[in-house]
């Protein structure tokens, strides 16, 4: 045992142990204080990152602005177009009835609902262009892709629509309705009743047609599946057949022509979504 080798250690006085206490302590509050600073810091990045990113409230409302104004050109520009030009298209949306008008309004009136639906009709690729415009920089990459890829498909379904009811919904419907009332009644149809029919009869129809594409649209952000359309299809021939029955003329002929196509177009849904649900699984395996 060295009787010397208590001079090789440290002396340590209470005040210096009192001393690195308190280093110790300072030590402890300045790395915690860093920690609280970076935080904010972190923070502040983050929001200044978002705020470079995102464009304010005033830009997004200035850009709608912009497209409703092109709209509203667009639109008005066809209306003007339609409503000049009346007496080239009165004999096809007539169809060669003989109308009646019970005032002198009931012409304008008359004049202006069906311009206003050509107008639409007509501007309606515009009107899409001008709402892709303003949606597409809040999209994300899968929900643009589908929507520029389908855009023209929606277009021509929407026109397939109107066609179907023009051609086929009207003529029939029309007819039935007017050898009913002629049994008991003589028929004679103003021209606002005949506008009312026409529109009932050929625009909703054109909404319907849009089925397809909604279902491959909720099938493509995973919202929908082939599944639930089998397990859903009763109640979903229900629903078309409620909706067909709002949106047709009230006689059951009418309302079982639109349903006709419509259980068509819901299981041609369902075959779209089961062959993107397996071209899926394809690209991922």
């Amino acid at each position: 045992m060295d009787p010397y080798g208590d001079h090789n250690r440290k002396i340590v006085s209470p005040l210096d142990k009192k001393y690195e206490q308190q280093a110790q302590e300072i030590q402890l509050e300045q790395s915690s204080a860093q920690q609280e600073s970076e935080i904010p810091l972190e923070k502040a990045d983050v929001d200044v990152v978002r705020e470079a990113s995102d464009p304010p409230l005033v830009e997004h409302l200035t850009d709608l602005r912009k497209q409703l104004i092109k709209s509203a050109v667009v639109f008005v520009s066809f209306f003007i177009g339609v409503f000049a030009t009346v007496n080239l298209w009165f004999p096809v949306v007539t169809r060669g009835h003989e109308l009646i008008v019970l005032g002198p309004m009931e012409v304008v009136v008359f004049y202006m609902s069906i311009s206003t639906a050509l107008a639409f009709g007509l501007s309606l690729p515009f009107l899409c262009h001008f709402l892709w415009q303003f949606v597409k920089p809040g999209l994300n990459s899968k929900e643009r892709q589908f929507l520029s890829l389908y855009s023209p498909v929606m277009f021509f379904l929407f026109l397939g629509g109107l066609a179907f009811g023009y051609f086929i919904v009207n003529p029939l419907s029309y007819r039935f309705l007017v050898s009913l009332g002629a049994m008991n009644f003589t028929v004679m149809v103003s021209a606002q009743e005949y506008a009312k029919f026409l529109l009932m009869t050929t625009m909703p129809i054109g909404l319907l047609f849009e089925l397809p594409i909604i279902a491959m649209f909720l099938a493509a952000i995973g919202v929908l599946t082939a599944d639930t359309l089998r397990k859903v299809r009763k109640w979903s021939y229900l629903v078309l057949a409620v909706v067909s029955a709002l949106i047709t003329p009230p006689d059951f002929v009418s309302q079982l022509i639109v349903l006709i196509p419509m259980a068509l177009l819901y299981e041609t849904s369902i075959f779209i979504v089961l062959y993107m649900e397996r071209r899926s699984v394809a690209v991922s395996e």
